[in-house]
């Protein structure tokens, strides 16, 4: 069992390995899945085979050493060598191939449950939702908000709260699910989405704005508008940079529905089908969304952002957001 144990973290290192130097990208999710199988199979061995087999060996012994003592004492030896407790330790002590996986087990449960079902923790790699989150942003996202799904699958098995306009949404991306990617819900299912002349509008309204002078970009060294944009019941800052033209790629209707895209030289209208949601970022200038590579269906949603939970590089952003 050392040896298969000795394999299994072998495997480990050189799949973390790999994922680190960017050789594949990695599924965490199955990993913990999988980490959580394999940890608990050895905890029931420890619990049910080599523990009690550890306590009969410990038993057998102090029987053996019972036995010789009281052979020795009939023949008037009643001082006898040998620690028995020492030994007694040494037969019931743990292995480290069982303390390594069956001992880890209830921790890797309960971080499976929590990440699972309640709160996930991210990373912000890129620019996209500046100003409202910035790089290097750790934040969560509540897995439970929009309703309980089954870890790995994503399959949805208990509703809660129904998708909102504004809400900032994590979801694993249309074009590789793999990778999880973080936008703002600007179209429900049914709606009608147009962003054309750098202004949005949805089912023929316009979004309401407000001018609140220039950002300045840590990241791109550089400054733009800054608004204030309300969505439904949501309102937050967005950044726009009136010098970028509406340019979405080589050929931007290679996605599904496409068909429910039409693009011009001002932008693009989109009607978000069915079970479906067209989701963008803040910084609209700087951010690869729904534009580019289509609408998130239903099953690709993580959960929602909503909490700052650490900046290394700025203490200052720690809090909610919207």
């Amino acid at each position: 069992m050392s040896a298969l144990t000795g394999a299994l973290y072998g495997a480990l290192i050189v799949y973390l390995g790999g994922w680190f130097l960017g050789h594949w990208t990695g599924n965490f999710s199955l990993l913990l899945f999988m980490l959580t199988v394999v940890t608990l199979a050895y905890w029931l061995a420890e619990r049910f085979h080599f523990a009690p087999a550890r306590a009969a060996a410990a038993a057998a012994l102090e029987q053996q050493d019972a036995a010789r003592r009281a052979q020795l004492a009939s023949q008037g030896i009643t001082r006898v060598d040998g620690d028995l407790a020492q030994a007694r330790q040494k037969l019931l002590m743990q292995p480290w191939w069982l303390d390594w996986t069956a001992g880890l087990f209830p921790v890797i449960l309960v971080v499976f449950l929590l990440r699972s079902f309640l709160f996930e923790p991210f990373k912000i790699p890129s620019g996209s939702m500046v100003p409202t989150l910035m790089v290097g942003d750790l934040i969560l996202v509540s897995k439970f908000h929009y309703g309980v799904r089954l870890p790995v699958i994503n399959k949805k098995i208990i509703d809660n709260n129904p998708v909102q306009r504004g809400d900032v949404m994590v979801f694993r991306y249309p074009v590789d699910p793999r990778l999880d990617y973080i936008k703002r819900v600007v179209g429900l299912p049914g709606d009608e989405i147009a962003y054309l002349n750098q202004k949005l509008t949805i089912n023929g309204q316009p979004v309401p704005t407000v001018a609140q002078g220039e950002h300045y970009d840590d990241d791109s060294l550089s400054y733009a508008p800054l608004f204030s944009e309300k969505l439904g019941a949501v309102e937050h800052q967005i950044r726009v940079e009136p010098r970028r033209s509406a340019y979405y790629g080589p050929d931007p209707k290679r996605f599904p529905m496409a068909e429910n895209c039409q693009y011009s030289p001002e932008g693009v209208t989109c009607k978000v089908p069915p079970g479906h949601y067209f989701l963008m970022g803040d910084n609209r200038d700087n951010s690869q969304d729904s534009r580019f590579w289509g609408f998130v269906p239903d099953e690709n949603i993580v959960g929602k952002a909503f909490f700052v939970w650490m900046n290394f590089g700025n203490l200052g952003r720690i809090g909610s957001f919207h």
